[in-house]
Parts: structure tokens; C-alpha cells; sequence
């Protein structure tokens, strides 16, 4: 039996007090006469106080291993984000982020940016979560939400039981359940299993007291980290190079903003474009913001929907403002500042000879279309900003303005490969005239803002796009008149060095991976990457995308970007053979619509020249993916190999992995993290990645009805891809080879049952949380720079 916890009984005397009251909830009366007046105060201690320390020090870590590994970003549980003092002091709100039909945009609701204080979230409709009423240590307890659900996990535990039952509900969309305060006694007698950690099991005894502890003394918090000399004066000096005044520098600035304002921003030493990365965590992320206020006091942050909405003053500064929120994979952007850096974008931005007479303006006609905004920005200067840190600009539309992203995601495949069309393959002026011209037809969905109609824009915007192809096109023939020159010279080698020549994109139903170097099997479909496409991705799914926005602004962005893709796969296959083009065109868009087989795969038919690329094979795919390779060997990452991340033996075993196809495939997870001890006591970590087949991805609202699972696939590759695990597995090593032999064997739900039960670790399992802390400590240990929280809001109930 379990040692009684400290102050349960305050706990049992609450929900006795409560019960008669719990059909109808307590009143504002009753709550005064229980608990006091409402006295809302500034949690947060001074950084060295003692309080503060020893949040940090006990608490935080309790909070983010238990509780934010649920309740970050948008997709939070009642958007209870607990990654800050802010969040937890914010408290939590049914209204939902996350609401496909709604006919008007909602009012955002984004930390730190839309309310500057607790009085602001509580006029925003957010209620608490820690006691403000009177501060005593009985009604910091009763009065604590945190504290009632902890309490209420405590008095009902999850049931001994492998699977959870049908009062759980685990779907993507399911109803939110935002108790308040006073109506948490209701809540309790409806759903009295429902305690924190949802669905999971109870935090620890020594967890528990700890927090309880905490909480009973009225949940002091700790003041953000004073920066130290270094970090002032570097802080100091990228702060006087983005606000030169001059034009250029102003319009320069600008640009670079628009790409980096989701970065996690660090300073570090280590080269740059060269794959060599921190060797132990950096100890502090900053964000590049706009804001009032220049350098030299307080930032006052501009609270625009967008970072290019109009700010409403002649001038606005960009500052950099240290990140308080914990890390979490599914949001975390490293990106790197040093002198190199700097001296690199003063190579793109300063030492061009071009002249900015007049800096562009807010409209939404002018402020969404990156090809008017920034037409003085030489080209070749964009196209490299963007270009050499490929992967980071990928991973926005993935880790950016929504965490979850099923519109955005079901536009693409499961598993495919990007390479980019080399910079020096672009002449100017003449490029950069081509793009004036064009300036037009490349308008986004985004000049129509958050409250967008669908039909009609999606005609407009069709019929935009499909001018701009035709001119695409009719250059390409210009440029490459029959075939001539047209070869692998068009593909980026990264310089030879630079990893971000390649990406795999990996995609885990409605979340996704973007990582370097071609991982994987070869994939059904691949992209060939230019400057116009990758502007164009950028700006429709993170800098333009709205996720308060309403239906049709969403709509909007799914089907616009079903052109994009079609356009990258369109150039990939320019560099194939006729018939292999007509082929793979018509295998990718199988039962497509006749629109898109008019735009993909008839006009393939209608290009009757081939590529000055000699094939000698039947499979020309297979043969331009080994060119590719061989171009890109300098560059290609091959941190997701799995030939030199394990020993022979290992590799023979788990390699049979990606020969799993079909059945077994399907029946496996989107996405698994492998924990496998060896003999020593040493782990290793895989993750577990299924591909899943379609017929074609251009199904807005029934994905499903294209699903092929026939097709469906595994992939094993060393670390952790990914942020959202739908199963965690452990094994002994010596047990690598039945675990792999059952995986191939599976043929029905029955057949995992049994699986799960021999090898994984559910999430009602006693140690899920000392699994979870492991698989974190190896996560940092080994990949610190891309190390953050995982997002447990997927596992599975199988």
C-alpha cells in the first residue's frame, strides 16, 4: 500500500465540501465566502531569490518532464501552456485554436504577444490555475486547479489495465474539457479518472509532495535570467546591424526578419553550413521580434497578426529577446549567430551594388507577395538566404505557426526527397526581370488576410498560377531549347559542403520531420527546389498562415499549396526522360481529377524533349537518384545512416525493417521510438517511421478515400526524428532479431496486441515515466542542439 501523501486529507475535506454543490458548480458568491476576494499578483521572484531558485531547481523540472510533455504550443490541452511562469500564471480557456469551420477569424491568443500581464489574459476569457484569492496555505491548495487535478489523480488512479477504456478520448479533435475553478466538482463526478497527467500514469510520491509543497505556499515562481556581459554586447551588437538606418539595411532587415522570426536564435562559435553543431546544449535562445522601442530599453513587442502587418508607427526596430518558455521539439528552430554569420549576410545584403530608393509598404497587395515587397533585394541574395539553410526554412511550415497541421500536411507525401536548383544557374538581370514580370501571377492567399472567401479566390488564384507556369515554362525552352545544357548542373552540390543541399521530408500524419541528407529508402516522389518555390512555400505556410484564421483562409492555404507541390515534383521530373516523366506523372496522380492531370500529366506529354543526361537503365528514377547522390557526396549528411550508427550484426537486423511492406506496415504506428539496451547497460534510440501509400494527395477533405495501405512502408534511421511518438518500444539487444521477425509477422490489430505487450512501453505501463526520462536524457545527451520536450499528446491507446 502507498504511504498516505501529505495534505490528501485537506483534499478529501474539499471534495466533500464541494459535493453538493458539484451539479451546479460554485458561485462567484460562493467562492468569495470560501476563499476570499480575487487578488490577481506577479508570481514570478527576482532571478537569484531563493524562491526563485528553488523553483528552478525542484519544481521546473518536475513541471516540464510531467506536465509541459502535454500542455505546449497551440495544440495544449484548454491552451494551458505550462513552458513559462507566464503560461502557468495565464491559465487556461475552451475556446480552441484548432477550429476548421469557423466562418470569422478568432482573436489570437499567442503568449507574450496578445496580452503583456494576467489581468489582460483574464479579460481574454482565460480563467486560473493557482489560487488568487486570499493567500493562506489552506486556499492555495483548495483554490488550486493544478492542485485538484493532481489530488484527483491521486483518489482515482488509472485502473489496472494494459488499454485504457471508451471514457478516454484520444482522438485529434476531441471535445476540450477546461474545467474552471468552480465547476471543477462537477468535473470530477463525470470524469473522476480523468486526473493529471491525463491518461497517463500518477507522478511519483516524492513528485507529488514536492509540488504540493510548492503550491500549499503559493506557487512562487522565478523572474527571467539576466543576461550576462557577453551575451549584452553580443545582443548589443546584432541589434545595431539589423537597425542601420539606412534604406538598405532597413528593407534588408525587414527580409531577414520575415524568414527568422521563428528561429530559436543562439550564439556559438562552431562554423556555419558545415554540419558541425554544438557539442552540448546552448544555454540560451533568443527571438528576433519587432518591436516600439529601440535598442537600449525595454522591448515593447509589435502585436501584429503577421510579422509584415502594418505596425502602425514610420519606424519599427527589430530586437532580440531572450526565450523564457522551455524548449519543445515540436516548435524548436535552432538557428545559429556568430561573426561569420554576420559577415555572411553583409556578403548577401551590404556588399551588393543596388540602390533602394523608397522602402516598400503594408498594404496586403504589396506586404504578402515577397516578389513586389522585396524586388530591390538583389535575387541571388534572397535565393542564397534562403538556400543554405534549407532545412530550417523546410521545417517552418512543419514546427511554425500551427503544431499540428493536417491541412497543411495532407498536401504532401509521406516520405520524399528535396534538392535545389544551384544558384549560379540563375542570370541575372535577366532572372530577376522574369520575376518582375511575373510579380502578379505569384501573388499568395495571404493579401486576402484571415477572413477569406474560397471559391472565388481559389478561381483568381488558379488561374494566376497557371499564367505563371506557362511563362515558367516557355522560359525553360528559351533556356534549354531541346534539352540542350539541361543536366545535373542544375542541382545544388551545396558547395561541396554545405549539408542543406538535400532534405528528407518525413511526414507523420498530420505532423512532420524535416531533416538533412537523403534518409531512407529511395522515395516514390522528389523535388527539384527553386528560388520562386521556396519564396512562395515560405510565405503561404508561415509567414502569410494564420491559424486563428478562419475556413476559408485555411481551405486556401491547403489548395494553393497542392500547385506547389506539383510544381517541385514538375521540376524534379525535367531532368528524366520523356516517358519516364509521362510514367511517374501518371503513377503519383493516380485517379486524380482531370484539372490535375491536365496541369501534371498532360503537359508532360506535350514536352517531347529529353534531358542532356545519359541514362542507361530501365530505371531511370533509381539511376538519377545514384547521380544525385554521387553530385551531393560532399555535402550529404549522413548523421541518419544506418551503417555507421550501429555494429554489422546490429545493422543485418534492424535493416529488414525497411523491407517490411503492406499489411504489417499498416498495422504498425505513424511514428515509434526503439529504446535498445545493450549488455553493458548502455542505450541506443531508433526511431520508427511508416510511410503511408496514397493513389494521390490532392483529396482536400477525404484523404482516406486515396489511401493504398498496400503501400504503406517502414523505415528505421538512428536517433530521434519527429516530436510527437504514437509507441514507444524497448527491447534488450539480444531480443533485436524477435522483434523484428514479429514486427514483419503482423497481420491484424490482434497480432499488435500481442506485440505491444511483448515490447512496448504503454502509456499506462508503471514505467512510463522512468522511460520517459531516460529516452529525454539520451535525446539531450546525444542530440543537443536539436534537443526539446516531446509532445505525448499522440501516444496511442493500442
Amino acid at each position: 500500500m502507498k504511504p498516505e501523501k501529505p495534505f490528501n486529507r485537506m483534499w478529501l475535506v474539499v471534495l466533500v465540501l464541494l459535493a453538493g454543490c458539484a451539479s451546479v458548480g460554485l458561485s462567484s458568491t460562493d467562492m468569495e465566502s470560501l476563499f476570499g476576494k480575487t487578488v490577481i499578483t506577479d508570481q514570478r521572484n527576482e532571478f537569484h531569490s531563493a524562491e526563485a531558485i528553488s523553483y528552478r531547481t525542484d519544481i521546473e523540472p518536475i513541471l516540464e518532464n510531467r506536465c509541459v510533455v502535454c500542455h505546449a504550443c497551440y495544440d495544449a490541452p484548454c491552451q494551458l501552456k505550462m513552458t513559462s511562469p507566464e503560461g502557468i500564471m495565464r491559465g487556461a480557456t475552451a475556446k480552441k485554436v484548432y477550429e476548421g469551420t469557423r466562418i470569422l477569424a478568432a482573436e489570437p491568443t499567442r503568449l507574450g504577444i496578445d496580452a503583456q500581464s494576467t489581468e489582460g489574459w483574464r479579460a481574454k476569457g482565460f480563467h486560473p490555475v493557482l489560487n488568487e484569492r486570499s493567500r493562506t496555505p489552506e486556499v492555495n491548495l483548495a483554490n488550486s486547479l493544478i492542485y485538484q487535478m493532481l489530488a484527483l489523480k491521486e483518489a482515482r488512479p488509472l485502473p489496472d489495465v494494459a488499454l485504457l477504456g471508451d471514457d478516454f478520448d484520444f482522438s485529434l479533435n476531441r471535445s476540450q474539457t477546461c474545467p474552471t475553478r468552480e465547476a471543477f466538482g462537477e468535473f470530477a463526478e463525470e470524469h473522476p479518472l480523468w486526473g493529471m497527467p491525463y491518461a497517463l500514469p500518477a507522478i511519483s510520491d516524492k513528485e507529488y509532495a514536492t509540488l504540493t509543497s510548492w503550491l500549499r505556499s503559493g506557487a512562487p515562481m522565478s523572474g527571467e535570467k539576466p543576461l550576462t556581459a557577453e551575451e549584452e554586447a553580443q545582443v548589443s551588437a546584432w541589434e545595431r546591424y539589423f537597425n542601420d538606418d539606412s534604406l538598405r539595411q532597413q528593407l534588408a532587415s525587414r527580409y531577414m526578419y520575415e524568414h527568422l522570426f521563428l528561429a530559436n536564435l543562439y550564439f556559438s562559435p562552431e562554423p556555419i553550413f558545415r554540419g558541425v553543431e554544438p557539442a552540448t546544449q546552448p544555454q540560451r535562445y533568443f527571438k528576433l521580434v519587432r518591436s516600439y522601442t529601440a535598442p537600449g530599453v525595454p522591448i515593447r513587442i509589435v502585436p501584429t497578426r503577421r510579422p509584415y502587418d502594418d505596425p502602425g508607427v514610420q519606424r519599427i526596430y527589430y530586437r532580440l529577446q531572450p526565450v523564457s518558455e522551455t524548449i519543445v521539439a515540436k516548435t524548436h528552430m535552432p538557428y545559429r549567430l556568430n561573426e561569420e554569420r554576420m559577415a555572411w549576410m553583409k556578403s548577401l545584403f551590404n556588399e551588393p551594388e543596388y540602390d533602394v530608393s523608397t522602402l516598400p509598404g503594408y498594404a496586403p497587395e504589396v506586404a504578402a507577395n515577397p516578389f513586389v515587397a522585396f524586388h530591390d533585394l538583389p535575387v541571388k541574395s534572397r535565393y542564397r538566404f534562403m538556400l543554405e539553410e534549407s532545412e530550417f526554412l523546410i521545417s517552418g511550415f512543419i514546427k511554425g505557426p500551427v503544431c499540428r497541421g493536417q491541412v497543411a500536411l495532407n498536401v504532401i507525401d509521406d516520405h520524399f526527397w528535396a534538392v535545389f536548383v544551384d544558384p549560379d544557374q540563375m542570370e541575372e538581370p535577366e532572372f530577376a526581370d522574369f520575376l518582375s514580370q511575373q510579380s502578379n501571377n505569384l501573388r499568395l492567399p495571404g493579401e486576402a488576410e484571415s477572413n477569406s472567401g474560397i471559391l472565388s479566390n481559389w478561381l483568381r488564384y488558379s488561374r494566376l498560377h497557371k499564367n505563371y507556369v506557362e511563362a515558367r515554362n516557355a522560359e525553360m525552352l528559351k533556356r534549354f531549347p531541346d534539352g540542350q545544357d539541361l543536366n545535373l548542373n542544375l542541382v545544388w552540390d551545396g558547395d561541396g559542403h554545405n549539408p542543406n543541399a538535400a532534405l528528407t521530408i518525413i511526414r507523420h500524419f498530420d505532423s512532420s520531420t524535416v531533416v538533412k541528407g537523403l534518409v531512407g529508402q529511395p522515395t516514390k516522389t522528389a523535388w527539384l527546389v527553386g528560388y520562386p518555390l521556396l519564396e512562395r512555400i515560405h510565405y503561404l505556410l508561415v509567414t502569410e498562415f494564420d491559424v486563428f484564421g478562419n475556413v476559408g483562409h485555411q481551405l486556401m492555404t491547403r489548395l494553393y499549396m497542392d500547385f506547389l507541390r506539383m510544381e517541385g515534383e514538375h521540376n524534379f521530373l525535367t531532368l528524366l526522360p520523356q516517358d519516364e516523366r509521362i510514367r511517374l506523372a501518371e503513377y503519383w496522380y493516380r485517379d486524380a481529377s482531370d484539372e490535375v492531370r491536365e496541369y501534371l500529366v498532360n503537359y508532360e506529354k506535350q514536352v517531347l524533349t529529353n534531358p542532356a543526361i545519359q541514362y542507361e537503365t530501365d530505371a531511370p528514377q533509381l539511376e538519377l537518384y545514384d547521380m544525385i547522390h554521387q553530385r551531393l557526396s560532399g555535402a550529404l549528411e549522413d548523421k541518419y545512416r544506418m551503417a555507421g550508427a550501429v555494429t554489422p550484426e546490429q545493422l543485418d537486423k534492424l535493416i529488414r525493417i525497411n523491407r517490411i511492406k503492406g499489411t504489417a506496415a499498416n498495422i504498425m504506428p505513424e511514428i515509434s521510438f526503439l529504446m535498445v539496451d545493450d549488455m553493458a547497460g548502455g542505450q541506443q534510440v531508433f526511431t520508427l517511421l511508416r510511410a503511408s501509400g496514397h493513389s494521390n494527395l490532392t483529396g482536400l477533405l477525404y484523404e482516406e478515400d486515396n489511401r493504398l495501405p498496400e503501400e504503406d512502408y517502414l523505415t528505421i534511421v538512428p536517433g530521434i526524428l519527429g516530436s510527437y511518438p504514437s509507441a514507444l518500444f524497448r527491447i534488450s539487444s539480444f531480443r533485436l532479431d524477435k522483434f523484428v521477425k514479429d514486427m514483419s509477422l503482423l497481420t491484424n490489430e490482434s497480432d499488435f496486441e500481442v506485440f505491444a505487450t511483448r515490447y512496448a512501453v504503454r502509456r499506462t505501463d508503471e514505467q512510463f515515466w522512468n522511460h520517459s526520462d531516460q529516452l529525454h536524457h539520451w535525446y539531450r545527451r546525444n542530440d543537443p542542439l536539436n534537443y526539446g520536450l516531446l509532445d505525448y499528446n499522440r501516444l496511442e491507446n493500442r
